[in-house]
C-alpha cells in the first residue's frame, strides 16, 4: 500500500501525526484543458491577472489550489469545473473536446481572414467565421493565431518602454 493510500485511509488522529511531506497526488488537469483549448500562457496571464510563472505553477497537476482559484480557471477556460478535476484518468468530456476543436478552427479562420491577399479568400473566411459563430456565439472575440515576429508592433513595444520599472519591483516579487 502506498503512502498516499495509507494517509487517505488512516484515521484523523493518525493523519495528524504523519509527516507533512507525504507525496502529493495529481489534483487537476488544467494544463491539459488549456492545451486542448489552444489557449496560450500569455492569454491566461491576461485572463487571470497573474504572472506567467504563477500560471505555470498553478498548472502543475500536483498544485493544491483553492476553490476560488479553480473557479477562476474554470471561467477563463469556459469549461465545466468537473472537467478540470482529476477523475480516475477519465478523458475530457465530448462537449469540451468539440469546443476546443472548434476554437482552433475559428483561430485558423481568423488568421486566414487577416492574412489573405485576395478578396475571394477573405470572403470565404468571413463566411466560415459567420457559420462558426452560429454554432458558438462566444467565439465573437476570438482572434487568429499569432505568427512569429508579429506579436507586438513597434508602436506597442514603444508604449511598453515608456513605463519604467519601479525600483522595488524585484523586492516585491520576492515576497
Amino acid at each position: 500500500m502506498s503512502l498516499i493510500n495509507d494517509w487517505e485511509t488512516a484515521p484523523l488522529e493518525t493523519r495528524m501525526s504523519m509527516p507533512a511531506t507525504t507525496p502529493t497526488r495529481p489534483w487537476h488537469r488544467i494544463a491539459e484543458v488549456r492545451h486542448q483549448q489552444g489557449v496560450s500562457i500569455r492569454s491566461m496571464t491576461r485572463k487571470l491577472g497573474i504572472t506567467a510563472e504563477e500560471v505555470v505553477r498553478q498548472e502543475d497537476p500536483t498544485c493544491d489550489m483553492t476553490l476560488s482559484q479553480l473557479c477562476q480557471w474554470q471561467q477563463a477556460l469556459e469549461v465545466p469545473l468537473a472537467n478540470l478535476l482529476i477523475d480516475l484518468d477519465a478523458p475530457l468530456s465530448g462537449p469540451v473536446i468539440t469546443r476546443a476543436r472548434l476554437l482552433r478552427v475559428m483561430k485558423t479562420v481568423q488568421a486566414i481572414k487577416v492574412g489573405a491577399k485576395d478578396s475571394s479568400t477573405q470572403r470565404m473566411a468571413a463566411m466560415l467565421a459567420e457559420q462558426l459563430l452560429e454554432v458558438m456565439p462566444e467565439f465573437a472575440e476570438v482572434t487568429g493565431w499569432h505568427t512569429v515576429g508579429q506579436r507586438r508592433t513597434q508602436d506597442e513595444v514603444g508604449r511598453v518602454a515608456e513605463r519604467p520599472v519601479p525600483d522595488n519591483f524585484v523586492q516585491d516579487s520576492l515576497r
